[in-house]
């Protein structure tokens, strides 16, 4: 029993407020929860008056915990307790048994951990797939709410898949299906398998859901079907499963649990609490109002009040009548035109789940309408359900949305070269060039920004959609949502909410984000007006005066909206229809009593014809009439599979790599080995097939990917956002060890063979690399040495490379046999890609004989994997086009250099080539297939659009992932065919232009008198090594404005899935040479180079395209780099120049350590900063004199860290020690972590940073394990050797000085790091911080520092193997370390880092407790 009477807990969610009441027995008085439509003030207040009408005024200890609590508990003074640890205290005291507790909220989605006392959480990071909010949104779908799908769901008969990664991504899932008639009950269940999947890959993140499980949070307590569907799914029986009476009010009643005696109050005196204003900071920026005033408003009206269609009166009409249907995802238009194209009847609604229903009704409509004598002649459909119209009405012509929407905007404007639709859930912006569709962009990966996500929001905050959008108009303070996720913008909503914006605001702020993602996300325009000067927009979006005003606003255009716009798909269809219509052409569409009497059901079925178990929608219509859609190939449609004789590359380099027979089990004499058909063996099989049959081997293959395989690995995947191709690689483990083979054997290959000598390097991407690791080091049986895991580091540069590795790793084997197995193999290899290439120029010819056309569908060596390419091959062979892979061209041409990339990955440079090849021949094109979460592809995808645009060929790029969404790859093919269609007709000439670009070199002229900008990293470092330079003689700038205006440039003028560093380190360089403070004609840019195998070598790239896209190619971009990448005449990187700055980065490194250590301590606030910036201003002066002396140097160390040790502190505190690590540029620029090291010591820790020098130093000793296991050059070793030793020596005395001090520790050197991280991840993991990054966390532990968060990009590809990868590794190393991996991104909710950072404290402030206790 406490002594504190009564305690009340709240709990304020991202959509609801909960209360409770306990009393000192910990039984509830009263409990309750409302949902707040963000109005979070008023809705406590209900909710305490009546608290107060049942109980009475109690004195009450209250308490707040959960997402929108903070601000609110500080305006109240009422304590804030983090919501983990509310929910842990009430499970605890309710259920201790509990293991995991499974917690899903309105829009967040928690798991947390209980083992020993250690509690650890898993906590959707950048993503709201799969919570409440997306039930809610799926809900609202199938017109119904949360507990309609539930009830809905109780009689499902099957499950789709439906990825709830994304809840648009899920609509474009979950749309075809309802189109398609798929049933309410089985999609209901399949929405809640959805999010069951979704929370256990997305958070589980490797670590697996055993033993007694808690379900908590108002979906699983309200949803019993959801509940059923993680217990069917994790296989829990009753033992195992914990019943809760009030699971969704678990946070209020923890919270209640840790209320604090000193703080209480009476109800009466809390309900004033809240009566009194609140006050709240802007956090989240705001922009200019839409409309300054009425009178601009009106103008606006009146200009686009012109554009429209004329119309007729069908009732009085004569002539011959053209019909369009244009079945959208959401809605269905049908369109009815006369001879002279005016309109005579147009209908637009949605589909309430059943397309047809609705189409029959508007043609029965028609019918009616239709006066005597007039005849429907020739009918079209088009959009998403076109063939399914066509089926069903027998309609005369089908054809692609695309051109449908050309037809009708060249309607109005025969000018028109760009039309954006923005429609429910998709998005196209369409270029036209010559009168013809010139390029498509689709929004395949991502809907933020369409117009459901409006209709969601307004519907959340109680509005309908046309009043939400007329209270945006006149917004004052319309908030800045930027352009992300739109499940990101609602808790950007919240936070708006609480600093009091008012829903006008909000209006006109998702209006302004609509189209910056619609422009900036989707299209990729740098620069608005680059879209084109005749702009037709239409889409049932562009309705909303607010969307149009911020379009013109943002593109600085006036657009044409038709008055249809919401149904240009359906005018445009009924135009081509009228189009084709020659005299005396007989229709096939159905009449009215064939309509009205039509009937038809709606069944599923799996196609069995083969291991994709395609699943089949069948409409059966009146007539024995019927349509199959869902299927990949013909055999669903009860054919037989289509053998049309077009050549299908894909399936034969599928068949060529992996049909060898195996050693049958009698003569394999040393046993079996597992290999898993990932990633690169895709590319390198044919050689470990030779290699350990020849040895005497059976080898076991993992089959072919599917859904299965993938469901089997689903447990050990440490990083949600990591591309599908490399999670499969945990089922295929999986299934090998399933097999029980002797050992499994999967290599990490750093360097692919040398195929390109042209190329700057041929890596493999630092996933291809390094996806070995993640399986070794989170998944469990291997952990548990259940199983042998070889996976050597090796190079595959040449035979020589690869032998020598090998003999080192099969040190049992006799060597010659080793040696000899490696030659045949070597051999083999060669002669698998001799086979390719001659098969890609057998159908080259072909096509010539033939005449017909081709497609390199360009991806890596594992898009061949049919799991991964969703069929796309057989759907271009359907259309009688050829389908070629990149490899099987890429010998034919070579790109000319030098490329604005660095050419660096050998499954690239073949894109390059293959690009190149196809520019020259006018029956080729290209398709690119782009793995959803591919960082590379940021680089690789604008090089080949260079490539091939810049030779007036058309580019395409589609971007899949698990999602088998075929609708999208389908409209981008058919337009692209018929683009190519209209060329033919037009005969329009090709000029074939060069690839290289003419790089700008910094010369000796230059350096006299032009200012060199550099972005800024680490300002605790570089306000030194500016100095430094500028004592060469340079004259040199550190920008200065590294903060949330240069990211969003950055976004403007860089690739959307660049990684974040890029954006900043391109947007302060834009920002800056866009503010008009500098002479564009004498100013150039420095850049790091490391040369590494990750995107980082190409920031240079990054930099060069974007001046290019602002008209600035004159200004030079000087490499800085030690690897010999480029050089510049008038740049030199000397000694002096390395000395100096040298200096520059271990004066940094000794504030950064002296800094952060004592100023959570200081006793006179100001103190440690004033002295640093005294030091600061000395080691400037010294690093700019003419002659560096070392022993002043050293005694300069000396004094600095006898100066701050001196310096007075509170010797008893002892707050948490907390480690930043991650990506170089995150770690260090607080505009990038969003002053980490700040918050941290604003909540009570103190930050620990290791050394700038260190990431030196790991460069340097890369080069020596580079040497001995990687076959190169054994002098650049030696050198790096030197290197090491000259630094270390430098940084000797400081080391010494900070040992002898009473505050500091000093800094290990880089062989204790490696030694370090050598027993968790092989030093050969050298992309980005690689090794280097586990090697500080461990340092780290051992130096008492366990609490720890891993900055990274969103994305970091190797970050997914170094970081995220290792957590699970470190703690069961050390079961003390207490890490958080927070993800960084323009569009990540800080809301959300700052909850996650605040558990990490919680839990370091609880071990530092029970510490001071023993």
């Amino acid at each position: 029993m406490s002594d504190m009477q009564y305690t009340l807990g709240i709990d304020i969610g991202s959509t609801t407020v909960k209360i409770a009441i306990l009393d000192n027995r910990h039984q509830i008085l009263f409990s309750d929860y409302q949902r707040h439509f963000a109005n979070i003030k008023e809705t406590l207040s209900n909710l305490l008056s009546k608290a107060y009408d049942k109980l009475g005024n109690l004195t009450v200890h209250p308490m707040i915990t959960g997402s929108g609590g903070l601000t609110l508990a500080n305006h109240l003074q009422v304590p804030f307790v983090q919501e983990v640890i509310a929910v842990s205290t009430s499970l605890q005291t309710f259920a201790p048994v509990t293991d995991v507790a499974i917690e899903l909220g309105g829009e967040d989605a928690k798991i947390i951990y209980f083992e020993g006392g250690n509690v650890e959480q898993r906590m959707n990071g950048i993503c709201a797939g799969g919570t409440g909010s997306f039930i809610d949104q799926m809900a609202s779908l199938l017109q119904t709410d949360a507990m309609g799908l539930n009830t809905y769901a109780r009689n499902y008969n099957s499950l789709y898949t439906i990825a709830a990664r994304c809840g648009v991504f899920a609509k474009s899932d979950i749309q075809p299906l309802i189109n398609e008639g798929a049933t309410k009950e089985d999609l209901s269940a399949s929405i809640f398998q959805a999010v069951v999947n979704q929370t256990i890959s997305g958070l589980a993140c490797g670590k697996p859901i055993r033993g007694h499980v808690a379900f908590l949070g108002g979906p699983l307590h309200f949803l019993s079907e959801l509940k059923q569907s993680f217990i069917r799914t994790l296989k829990l029986d009753d033992e195992h499963i914990i019943d809760l009476d009030n699971s969704h009010l678990f946070a209020a009643i923890g919270s209640a649990l840790n209320a604090k005696e000193e703080t209480f109050y009476t109800m009466e005196q809390m309900t004033e609490k809240l009566s009194a204003d609140i006050k709240m900071d802007f956090e989240v920026e705001r922009m200019e109002p839409l409309f300054a005033s009425r009178k601009e408003y009106n103008a606006f009206c009146e200009r686009h009040n012109t554009h429209h269609v004329t119309t007729g009166d069908l009732s009085s009409y004569e002539g011959n009548c053209f019909l369009g249907i244009d079945a959208g995802s959401t809605t269905t238009k049908v369109a009815l035109v006369g001879d002279d194209g005016s309109l005579l009847y147009s209908f637009y609604s949605s589909n309430d789940g059943s397309p047809l229903k609705t189409a029959i009704r508007s043609l029965k409509e028609i019918y009616h309408l239709l006066p005597p004598g007039v005849k429907i002649v020739r009918s079209c459909s088009t959009g998403y359900g076109e063939a399914l119209m066509k089926a069903a009405f027998l309609l005369d012509d089908g054809e692609v949305e695309t051109v449908a929407h050309y037809n009708a905007a060249a309607f109005f404007n025969p000018a028109v070269d760009c039309i954006l639709d923005i429609g429910g859930q998709d998005m196209k912006c369409i270029k036209i060039k010559n009168q013809t569709v010139d390029s498509v962009q689709l929004n395949e990966a991502c809907s933020s920004g369409c117009g459901s996500f409006i209709e969601t929001f307004a519907k959340s905050l109680n509005y309908g959609v046309e009043e939400f959008a007329q209270t945006a108009l006149f917004a004052e303070h319309p908030i800045d949502l930027g352009t992300r996720c739109t499940v990101f913008m609602n808790s950007k909503v919240k936070q708006a909410q609480k600093e009091g914006a008012s829903v006008s605001d909000i209006s006109a702020g998702l209006a302004y984000s609509v189209i910056k993602n619609a422009l900036f996300k989707v299209i990729k325009v740098s620069d608005a007006s680059e879209l084109g000067h005749h702009i037709v927009v239409q889409g049932g979006t562009f309705y909303n005066d607010a969307v149009l005003r911020s379009f013109e606003k943002i593109a600085d255009c006036e657009a044409i909206r038709p008055d249809i716009a919401g149904i240009m798909g359906a005018f445009g269809a009924a135009l081509i229809a009228r189009e084709r219509y020659e005299e005396g052409y007989a229709t096939s569409m159905l009449n009215l009593d064939q309509i009205t009497n039509l009937q038809f059901e709606t069944s599923m079925a799996k196609c069995k014809g083969c291991t994709n178990n395609c699943r089949l929608t069948i409409n059966k219509f009146t007539g024995g009439r019927q349509y199959i859609s869902g299927n990949r190939c013909e055999r669903g449609l009860g054919k037989t599979k289509k053998d049309n004789g077009i050549p299908n590359l894909y399936d034969y380099k599928l068949k060529r790599l992996f049909s060898y027979e195996p050693l049958p089990a009698n003569e394999a004499k040393r046993g079996t080995v597992g290999i898993p058909r990932v990633l690169n063996m895709y590319e390198n099989y044919p050689f470990w097939f030779t290699f350990f049959t020849r040895l005497g081997y059976r080898v076991i293959l993992s089959p072919i990917s599917n859904r299965k395989i993938y469901e089997l690995g689903i447990e050990s995947i440490p990083s949600e956002s990591e591309c599908y191709p490399a999670k499969l690689a945990h089922g295929h483990i999986s299934w090998l060890i399933n097999q029980k083979v002797d050992f499994i054997f999967y290599p990490a290959l750093f360097y692919e063979r040398d195929e390109f000598h042209e190329a700057n390097n041929h890596y493999n991407c630092p996933i291809v690399t390094s996806y070995s690791e993640n399986i070794k080091n989170n998944v469990e049986e291997i952990g548990r040495g259940e199983v042998l895991f070889r996976n050597p580091f090796m190079s595959f540069q040449s035979l020589h490379t690869v032998t020598s590795a090998l003999t080192k790793e099969f040190q049992d084997l006799p060597v010659t046999e080793v040696m000899n197995a490696a030659e045949a193999a070597w051999a083999e290899l060669a002669a698998s890609r001799q086979d390719m290439r001659a098969k890609g120029e057998e159908v080259l010819h072909y096509m010539d004989t033939n005449h017909i056309r081709g497609i390199v569908l360009a991806g890596r060596p594992y898009h061949i994997d049919p799991e991964i390419n969703h069929g796309i091959p057989e759907l271009i062979t359907s259309y009688d086009i050829a389908v070629l892979t990149e490899d099987s061209v890429s010998h034919l041409a070579q790109p000319e250099r030098p490329l604005i990339v660095s050419d660096q990955w050998m499954y690239h440079s073949r894109l390059y080539a293959a690009a190149s090849y196809v520019k020259t021949r006018d029956d080729l094109d290209l398709i690119q297939l782009n793995s959803f979460g591919c960082g590379l592809d940021a680089v690789t995808t604008d090089q080949v659009n260079d490539i091939l645009s810049g030779s007036d060929k058309i580019y395409t790029c589609l971007k899949i992932d698990e999602v088998n969404n075929l609708g999208a790859a389908r409209i981008r093919i058919r337009s692209l065919l018929s683009a190519i269609k209209v060329r033919e007709q037009k005969q329009s000439e090709r000029v074939i232009r060069s690839s290289a670009i003419t790089k700008v070199p910094f010369t000796e002229e230059m350096r006299k008198d032009y200012t060199i900008l550099c972005p800024q990293m680490s300002p605790i470092h570089f306000e030194i090594i500016e100095a430094a330079f500028k004592a060469c003689g340079y004259h040199f700038e550190v920008l200065g404005n590294a903060n949330r205006h240069a990211v969003d440039v950055g976004l403007k003028y860089v690739n959307n899935d660049a990684c974040y560093p890029s954006l900043i380190v391109v947007g302060q360089i834009m920002d800056a040479l866009l503010s008009g403070s500098y002479n564009l004609d004498k100013v150039a840019i420095i850049m790091t180079q490391t040369g590494g195998g990750c995107r980082a070598t190409n920031y240079v790239g990054f930099i060069r395209r974007a001046l290019e896209k602002a008209g600035m190619a004159q200004i030079p971009v000087i490499s800085l780099n030690l690897a010999g990448i480029e050089s510049n005449p008038g740049f030199h990187l000397n000694g002096e120049l390395l000395m100096r700055a040298a200096y520059g980065a271990l004066f940094g490194d000794i504030f950064m350590r002296c800094v952060y250590r004592m100023r959570p301590y200081e006793l006179e606030p100001g103190s440690v900063d004033a002295l640093h910036a005294k030091w600061a201003k000395r080691c400037c002066q010294f690093v700019s004199r003419k002659h560096l002396h070392y022993f002043t140097f050293r005694k300069m160390c000396r004094q600095i860290i006898q100066d701050f040790d001196a310096i007075p502190i509170d010797e008893n505190l002892r707050k948490p020690r907390v480690g930043i690590v991650g990506e170089i540029l995150v770690k260090f620029a607080p505009a990038a972590n969003n002053h980490l090291v700040e918050l941290l010591e604003a909540e009570g820790a103190e930050a620990v940073v290791p050394d700038l020098l260190d990431f030196m130093l790991y460069c340097f000793y890369n080069q020596i394990y580079k040497a001995e296991y990687l076959g190169t050059s054994r002098k650049a070793a030696f050198l790096s050797r030197l290197g090491i030793w000259a630094l270390e020596r430098l940084r000797g005395q400081a080391a010494k000085s900070f040992k002898k001090s009473r505050h500091f520790t000093p800094p290990v050197s880089i062989y204790t790091l490696v030694d370090y991280a050598s027993p968790i991840v092989n030093i050969g993991n050298q992309t980005g911080e690689g090794w280097f990054l586990t090697g500080e966390m461990v340092e780290l532990i051992h130096s008492g520092v366990n609490n720890i968060v891993c900055t990274q990009p969103f994305g970091c590809l190797p970050n997914h193997v170094v970081g995220k990868g290792v957590i699970k590794a470190l703690r069961s190393r050390f079961p003390d370390s207490n890490i958080v991996a927070i993800d960084y991104d323009p569009g990540a909710s800080e809301v959300n880092q700052l909850n996650r950072i605040k558990l990490m404290l919680s839990t370091a402030q609880k071990n530092l407790k029970k510490e001071k206790d023993t």
